[in-house]
């Protein structure tokens, strides 16, 4: 895996939220401001763009650059948030021009750290590390069984099943713990676009061959 592969997953990021925009904003419709797709999907268009300009970069300053992107172009907790993970990874990836299967789940470990350490947030609080967490444990788990491939697909199930999660949950961190009890019934948005980008991941990752 090197810069191609990062550069693909922020692509099959970038259009996996496009599609969802309306979904994310439903969803963040019903305990937050109703702008996490808008947020999220300019967010990462603009990665994208940022991309064209960079030339010949280590994946890890490619992550370093599309956290930067995030940071300055996406509003709320979601730039920072995603940023600081991406920015993370990219950090733990270094200068190499390439990385393997163990890199990787360094890397997503890493992310997942700069997240916790930013927003302070835990498994059960209904956010975003919800899906990310399990997601981590399951791909290093998971190497055991086969390759990066095969733990990535475990890894995106397992986001996916803590997406889920969030819904009975009631919300301590973020705009959604105002609401209360209210906030039990709703998918966490921040989970929902982190399984997507999470999905992304695997499928640009398997696109390797």
């Amino acid at each position: 895996m090197n810069a191609q592969t990062i550069t693909r997953w922020m692509e099959e990021s970038a259009s996996a939220i496009g599609e969802n925009r309306d979904y994310l904003t439903q969803l963040d419709a019903a305990i937050g401001d109703a702008d996490h797709g808008a947020n999220m999907d300019r967010g990462f268009s603009a990665v994208v763009s940022s991309l064209d300009g960079l030339g010949d970069q280590p994946p890890g300053r490619v992550l370093i650059a599309a956290g930067r992107t995030l940071i300055s172009n996406v509003g709320g907790a979601s730039g920072p948030l995603w940023g600081s993970a991406l920015r993370g990874a990219g950090k733990r990836l270094g200068d190499d021009p390439e990385f393997g299967p163990e890199d990787l789940a360094d890397a997503l470990d890493a992310a997942l750290a700069a997240v916790v350490e930013l927003g302070a947030a835990e498994e059960g609080d209904k956010t975003m590390v919800d899906a990310l967490a399990p997601a981590a444990r399951a791909y290093r788990a998971g190497l055991g069984d086969g390759g990066a491939g095969s733990a990535l697909d475990t890894a995106a199930a397992a986001a996916e099943e803590g997406m889920r999660a969030t819904t009975p949950m009631l919300a301590r961190k973020g705009r959604a713990s105002y609401l209360g009890e209210r906030s039990i019934g709703h998918q966490d948005p921040g989970a929902t676009s982190a399984a997507i980008i999470l999905a992304a991941l695997d499928r640009a990752v398997r696109a390797e061959g």
